[in-house]
């Protein structure tokens, strides 16, 4: 069965983040690329957001179970750490499905003034540099008191 690279990456559309569930690896920038042969042999090409991230096994079965799930079973997963991943790769509806989720999107013009994902206000305060993950801080709103995780730039 030869199946096109936009077939496997609607596939891998359905993977999601095992720490963040409500954004696809796609959306994240995990997913770097998928190379399809002329025989039909599949490499799909990803990237931790850290290296070491320990979500990174867990994508990789879940990738391997998404594909097997569809009838695939001639792949590779690969997993690159150069160029190394950055927020820039993650797409505009990946941080509007984390702000929905309650994680305040990275900031690259300004990491001192993030809003709030639950009532919008910019009066924040930073708490940790450490959240729930290494890939985010720990604020806290100053109007609705509310702490929530914001997705640290890199």
């Amino acid at each position: 069965m030869v199946i096109s690279k936009s077939q496997i990456e609607e596939i891998l559309d359905e993977v999601k983040d095992p720490e963040i569930p409500v954004i696809s690896i796609a959306d994240l920038g995990i997913l770097r690329d998928v190379k399809v042969s002329d025989d039909g042999f599949i490499e799909v090409v990803i990237t931790p957001t850290y290296t070491g991230c320990p979500a990174m096994m867990e994508i990789e079965r879940d990738i391997n179970n998404a594909l097997k799930k569809e009838g695939i079973n001639d792949f590779k997963i690969t997993t690159v750490l150069s160029p190394a991943w950055s927020t820039d790769l993650m797409t505009e509806e990946g941080k509007a499905r984390l702000k929905e989720y309650g994680i305040a999107p990275p900031n690259p013009t300004n990491e001192e003034d993030i809003e709030c994902p639950n009532c919008g206000s910019r009066n924040t305060k930073l708490l940790s540099q450490f959240g729930s993950t290494a890939c985010k801080s720990l604020f806290k709103c100053n109007d609705c008191l509310e702490p929530f995780d914001y997705f640290k730039c890199h």
